[in-house]
């Protein structure tokens, strides 16, 4: 499968807990509003001021492997004791619309993700070191010590896999970080297959020459 054919782009986001991910991804939705983010399904818990249908679909252990097991997801991964998933029909109902649909997800299923779609555009997000996200990790206060070490042995797993991804933004000051990823996404809509998808008129009538 590839998206070669949708005039919509796929990103494909990625960041250790706490390098500033959902942030960024809710900076950039704010000012570039031909993107929409795609609403995972999750078996955690709502974290505090977080909605259902709006930042996850929250749902059961046996809801969200009913729905694995009739193929409903594009991929899926267990990530510190929970399931997440992204619905495959919704993505490929968006981006055949020409919307550009933004996943936030982990390591494993930009994998499978990339697999299908190979031009969906990974940006991975990383924090400027290791101690400046324990600091984050431990302001935020909303998890116990033993889940902030374990929060940051990923993270150094996570960081060593960066080199998968096309792109790097290393978030030191968000307002940077921000005009970078807007920048990504602004130049993905301009590859040659984004173009000719969108705008086939121009390219109809012109014999392209390899």
């Amino acid at each position: 499968m590839s998206d070669n054919g949708n005039p919509g782009s796929l990103f494909v986001i990625v960041a250790p807990s706490g390098a500033g991910k959902t942030s960024l991804v809710r900076g950039l939705l704010e000012n570039e509003p031909d993107v929409r983010l795609s609403v995972s399904f999750t078996t955690r818990a709502p974290r505090p001021g977080e909605r259902d249908g709006i930042d996850y679909r929250f749902v059961t252990v046996s809801e969200f492997e009913s729905r694995r097991a009739e193929g409903e997801f594009l991929e899926w991964a267990r990530v510190h004791d929970n399931l997440y998933g992204t619905s495959r029909a919704w993505i490929e109902s968006q981006m055949g619309a020409g919307q550009d649909i933004i996943l936030e997800i982990d390591c494993q299923g930009a994998t499978q993700v990339k697999r299908l779609y190979p031009d969906a555009v990974g940006i991975f997000i990383a924090p400027p070191s290791i101690e400046e996200l324990a600091r984050r990790l431990r302001a935020r206060a909303q998890d116990s010590e033993s889940v902030i070490e374990r929060r940051i042995n990923a993270a150094q797993a996570e960081l060593a896999q960066a080199d998968h991804f096309e792109y790097v933004i290393i978030n030191q000051h968000f307002g940077d970080a921000l005009e970078q990823l807007r920048a990504l996404v602004r130049a993905a809509r301009l590859r040659f297959s984004r173009q000719r998808a969108r705008h086939p008129e121009v390219f109809s009538q012109l014999r392209l020459v390899r």
